[in-house]
C-alpha cells in the first residue's frame, strides 16, 4: 500500500513537472533566442560595424559565451536549430552590406553559415555529452578548426574569423608572423569557452536557488533580459566561478602565460623601421565604382563614363606626381580602367573602346616611372573558350605594369570570389550556373602564376581584392621574392565604411604574418599604407577622390608563418577531429560493456 502512494505520487510529480515543461515552452525559446541575439550582437560588434567604425575588439573575447548556455541547456536536435539560427543572425547583422555587392550574395553567404553552424553545434553538443568534465576544451577545439577550415576550398571565405577583430591591438597581433591569424583567434576565443564552462558547474547561491531555474522562471520576456543577465552574473562570479577555478587552474594559467607572451613578444618586436630602406609609392583613389558605367543606358554614355573615369585618375595621378620628384610606382585600383587594354590594343574590335585605351597609352608613354593599373585581361583562347562566336575570348581579372605604354608584367587573379567571379560546377549545377548569369555575374579565368614585379629598387606583388584576406596567397608571393605587397581593391559597390574596414582588418595580417610593408590602393576607401608590424601609417580619407604618396620599409627574410603557413590551424583542426574520434570510440566501448554486464 505504501508503495502504490509512493508510485502514484512520483506519477504525479512527473506530470506536474511535465505540465510546468509544456506551459514554459515558449519562455524557454524566448530566453534561447534573446542569447543567440545577443551572442550575434556582439559578434558583429567586435568587428567594423555601422555604429564603432573600428568596432569593439574587446566584445571577441566573450562573444560565444551566450550560445555555449543555449548549448548546455539543449537537446542534440535543438542545437543543430539553435546554430542555424545564430549562422543566419550573425552574419546577416557582420554582413548586412553583402546584398549590394551582388542579388545573390547575401543569400549564398548568409545560407551557407546558417549550415556551417548548425553542423558546429552539433559537435558542440557532441562535446557536451562525450567530455562532461572537460567538454569547454574540446569545443574551444572544434571552434578554432571551424574558424580554419571555413577559409578553405571553393567557398572559402574570411570575413568573421575571430583574429580579425584585433587588428588594432598592434602588440597582440605580433604573434601572427609565428602562428598567422590562428593564434590571435586561439588567445581571443579561449576566455568564452573557459567561462561557459564556468557557467555549466553546479552549485547554488546564498538562498540556495539553482542558477538554471532562475534563469528559466526569469526569462519572461525579451524585456528584463539585461537584469537576467546581470542577476546571472551575480550568482556566476559568487559561487560557480570560484569552485570552477579550483578544478581547471592549469588551463586558466596556460592561457594566461600565453597572453602574457605574446604581448611581451608583440611589445618586443614592434620595433621602428626608419633605418630600414623604403619605396616610394603613389596610390590613387579615384571615388567610382568602375562597373557602375556598364550599367548606362546607351553604348556612347558607357563609353563616356570610362572616359570620364580616365580623365579623373589621369589629373589625380598628375597632382600626386607633381608634389613628389621620387615616387618609383603609381598604382591605380582593380580595375580602375574598365576597356581591356590589350585585348582593344590588339583587335580593335569596338573603336570607341580603342580610342579610350590609346588615350591612356598615349599618358603613359609620357610617363618616366611605371605604372600599375588594374584590367580586365583578355586573350583569345580557343582551348579554354571554343565558342567563336565570343572570338574565344578569355578575361582575367589582371594587375598590368606599363613601363611607358608597354605591359612589361601582368598578374593575373588566382582565387576568385565563389559565385559572383568564378563556378566551376556549371555541368553538375546548370540551373544555379544559369540563375547566376541571369543576374549579371561577370566571371574570370583563374590565373596560373605568382607573379613577383620588379619596380625601381624593390619587388612586389599583388593580391587583388579579396584575395589580401588569404593568408596563404601573401605567404606564397613572399616566398617567391616579394619585398612589398601592394593590393588593388574595388568596394565601391559597397558603399559601406564598415565593408571597407572588415575588408581592411584583414590585410593588416598580412602585412604582420610575413613582417612586410602593404599599401592598398582602392576604388573608394580604404587607401592606406601598412607597415611590417600592422600599423597604419597613412590613410586616404575614404569616399573621396584622393591620392597618397607614401614611404614604406623595403624588408627582407621570412618569418616562421612565411615559412610554415597555417600549421596552428591545420593542427587545431586535428586536435578536434582526434578528441572527437576519441570520444566516440570511448562511448561505443562503455555501452558495450555495459551490454555485456
Amino acid at each position: 500500500m505504501k508503495r502504490d502512494k509512493e508510485k502514484n505520487h512520483k506519477v504525479i510529480q512527473q506530470n506536474l513537472l511535465n505540465q510546468e515543461r509544456s506551459d514554459n515552452w515558449y519562455k524557454i525559446i524566448i530566453k534561447n533566442l534573446g542569447l543567440v541575439f545577443l551572442a550575434s550582437l556582439l559578434f558583429s560588434a567586435s568587428f567594423p560595424n555601422l555604429v564603432i567604425e573600428n568596432g569593439i575588439p574587446f566584445f571577441a573575447w566573450f562573444a560565444y559565451i551566450p550560445i555555449l548556455i543555449v548549448i548546455g541547456k539543449c537537446s542534440l536536435l535543438a542545437c543543430i536549430g539553435w546554430g542555424a539560427v545564430y549562422g543566419f543572425l550573425s552574419y546577416g547583422l557582420f554582413n548586412y552590406w553583402l546584398g549590394t555587392f551582388h542579388p545573390m550574395a547575401g543569400t549564398i553567404v548568409y545560407s551557407v553559415y546558417l549550415f556551417y553552424l548548425a553542423v558546429v553545434f552539433l559537435f558542440f553538443k557532441l562535446a557536451d555529452i562525450l567530455f562532461p568534465k572537460r567538454s569547454y576544451l574540446v569545443q574551444w577545439f572544434i571552434w578554432l578548426a571551424y574558424e580554419y577550415l571555413c577559409t578553405q576550398g571553393f567557398l572559402g571565405y574570411s570575413y568573421g574569423v575571430t583574429g580579425y577583430s584585433q587588428w588594432r591591438i598592434i602588440p597582440l597581433i605580433q604573434i601572427a608572423g609565428i602562428t598567422g591569424v590562428w593564434g590571435v583567434c586561439a588567445l581571443v576565443t579561449f576566455p568564452s569557452f573557459w567561462l561557459a564552462g564556468a557557467f555549466k558547474e553546479r552549485g547554488t547561491d546564498a538562498k540556495g536557488l539553482n542558477l538554471q531555474q532562475t534563469t528559466q522562471t526569469s526569462a519572461s520576456s525579451l524585456s528584463n533580459l539585461f537584469s537576467i543577465i546581470r542577476d546571472v552574473l551575480y550568482r556566476f562570479v559568487k559561487n560557480k566561478l570560484s569552485v570552477f577555478l579550483r578544478k581547471e587552474t592549469v588551463s586558466a594559467i596556460i592561457w594566461a602565460i600565453a597572453l602574457a607572451a605574446a604581448f611581451t613578444f608583440g611589445f618586443i618586436t614592434n620595433k621602428d623601421f626608419s633605418s630600414y630602406p623604403s619605396a616610394n609609392i603613389t596610390l590613387i583613389q579615384h571615388n567610382t565604382d568602375p562597373w557602375e558605367a556598364s550599367k548606362a543606358p546607351t553604348s556612347m554614355q558607357v563609353h563616356e563614363a570610362y572616359r570620364n573615369d580616365l580623365t579623373i585618375l589621369k589629373r589625380l595621378s598628375d597632382e600626386a606626381l607633381a608634389s613628389r620628384s621620387d615616387t618609383q610606382l603609381v598604382v591605380w585600383p582593380e580595375t580602375a580602367f574598365v576597356p581591356r587594354i590589350y585585348w582593344h590594343y590588339t583587335y580593335r574590335d569596338d573603336p570607341e573602346s580603342w580610342i579610350t585605351v590609346r588615350e591612356l597609352l598615349n599618358y603613359l608613354s609620357a610617363q618616366s616611372i611605371p605604372f600599375l593599373i588594374g584590367n580586365d585581361d583578355a586573350r583569345m583562347d580557343s582551348a579554354k573558350n571554343p565558342n567563336s562566336n565570343d572570338k574565344h575570348r578569355i578575361d582575367y581579372n589582371a594587375s598590368l605594369l606599363f613601363e611607358k605604354d608597354q605591359i612589361t608584367n601582368v598578374y593575373r587573379k588566382l582565387h576568385l570570389v565563389p559565385f559572383t567571379e568564378h563556378f566551376p560546377y556549371e555541368k553538375q549545377l546548370p540551373f544555379m550556373y544559369k540563375a547566376l548569369k541571369e543576374a549579371d555575374t561577370h566571371f574570370w579565368e583563374k590565373g596560373d602564376e605568382e607573379t613577383v614585379f620588379q619596380a625601381q629598387g624593390f619587388t612586389f606583388s599583388t593580391p587583388i581584392c579579396f584575395e589580401d584576406t588569404f593568408g596563404y596567397l601573401s605567404r606564397n608571393f613572399i616566398r617567391r621574392g616579394a619585398d612589398i605587397l601592394v593590393n588593388i581593391s574595388n568596394d565601391a559597390w559597397s558603399n559601406s565604411l564598415p565593408a571597407q574596414n572588415q575588408h581592411l582588418s584583414m590585410a593588416v595580417f598580412r602585412a604582420v604574418e610575413n613582417r612586410r610593408s602593404m599599401v592598398r590602393s582602392t576604388a573608394s576607401g580604404q587607401t592606406c599604407a601598412i607597415d611590417p608590424a600592422g600599423r597604419i601609417i597613412a590613410m586616404a580619407p575614404p569616399f573621396t577622390e584622393a591620392w597618397l604618396n607614401v614611404s614604406v620599409p623595403v624588408m627582407k627574410g621570412e618569418t616562421i608563418y612565411t615559412l610554415c603557413g597555417d600549421y596552428t590551424g591545420i593542427t587545431f583542426t586535428a586536435i578536434a577531429a582526434a578528441l572527437l574520434l576519441f570520444g566516440m570510440v570511448l562511448c561505443i566501448i562503455n555501452n558495450l560493456k555495459k551490454v555485456r554486464k
